[in-house]
């Protein structure tokens, strides 16, 4: 659904200000825009499309594995899978945003994505990174009542309140994506159609602002980082309360089976929130395109490709399931 065109727009000298916002007053939102490409010799562009296409179906093959195997096996129909395969889910929409106009860019070796596809990927990779914050909270919060509150657990984690815990992430995260999608690409867009980043993003789309009227939108980027943070320090507190209760757990199996469920929660929350935090909190010094490219690919590649090792490495259950399911 993300469109493709050979129209190209051209501008002036970015110099002359004043005459370019006289000149695209009419003009202000561009019918394409220009992607970065991650090479510019055919051979280097055929190496990224055959990378990323091995990275895409791997993706698509361990979270399809995770999918399969949480929803035919009863066994694990508790509400850690469950949030499991909401991630899964997650994992394979937002890396499908991405990756897949960027192969067909290097095989056919163009940069152009049609207004409506840019929108588009906006939308849902917006809606799908910060569903997947918010899942990765909740998982937080499934393993503290495990580990911190054990005999409370089945009270406190039905399957009606897992349920509606994923509604209101679904729910939310989508409002959110259109409230954001909306305000940004309702701003004039008067300084050229060329992002540098390999697919749209909203950072990028507002440096091509014409207008004021885009301290709105880092208005509302800013207050969605402060709650953010709210969830985070939330995360970091809750971690804090199970990894000492796991250490206070008598048996060693015991412990050994808190460590293994929470371990690889624990490095897929790191691997999301450090390659964002740094992305958009570097400093202005070392920000360049060589540097953003590959900060975008750990932030929305690397994630959705290593979820399924990452979760399945350790957990005995869902390993001895996916291996049943491959088996047949």
């Amino acid at each position: 659904f993300l469109c493709l065109s050979n129209f190209s727009l051209s501008f002036p000298p970015l110099e002359d200000n004043h005459a370019l916002r006289q000149q695209m007053s009419n003009s202000s939102f561009p019918h394409e825009f220009l992607l970065l490409p991650f090479a510019d010799t055919r051979e280097l562009q055929l190496l990224h499309f055959g990378l990323f296409l091995g990275i895409y179906l791997a993706a698509l093959l361990g979270n399809g594995l995770i999918l399969t195997a949480i929803a035919c096996d009863h066994h694990l129909h508790t509400p850690m899978y469950f949030f499991l395969l909401n991630l899964a889910l997650i994992d394979m929409g937002s890396i499908s945003i991405t990756v897949p106009k960027a192969m067909v860019s290097s095989l056919w070796d163009t940069r152009t994505i049609c207004y409506a596809g840019c929108t588009t990927q906006v939308f849902f990779f917006v809606m799908f990174v910060a569903a997947e914050f918010y899942t990765l909270i909740i998982m937080a919060y499934d393993r503290y009542i495990a580990i911190c509150n054990p005999l409370h657990y089945g009270t406190i984690m039905t399957s009606r309140t897992c349920v509606n815990m994923a509604a209101a992430v679904w729910g939310y995260t989508f409002l959110y994506a259109v409230l954001h999608t909306a305000n940004t690409f309702s701003l004039p867009l008067c300084q050229g159609n060329t992002l540098d980043q390999f697919f749209c993003e909203i950072p990028q789309i507002l440096k091509l602002s014409c207008s004021d009227a885009y301290l709105r939108e880092v208005g509302l980027l800013f207050v969605s980082a402060v709650l953010a943070s709210g969830s985070f320090v939330f995360l970091v507190l809750s971690y804090v309360q199970i990894f000492r209760a796991a250490l206070r757990i008598p048996s060693q199996h015991g412990r050994h089976k808190a460590f293994s469920t929470c371990i690889p929660h624990l490095s897929g929350v790191s691997l999301f929130i450090v390659t964002d935090i740094f992305t958009y909190l570097k400093p202005p010094s070392m920000s360049s395109s060589s540097l953003n490219l590959l900060l975008a690919v750990l932030y929305s590649v690397v994630p959705p490709a290593v979820n399924p090792l990452i979760y399945s490495m350790r957990n005995q259950e869902l390993k001895d399931s996916v291996r049943k399911l491959m088996t047949g």
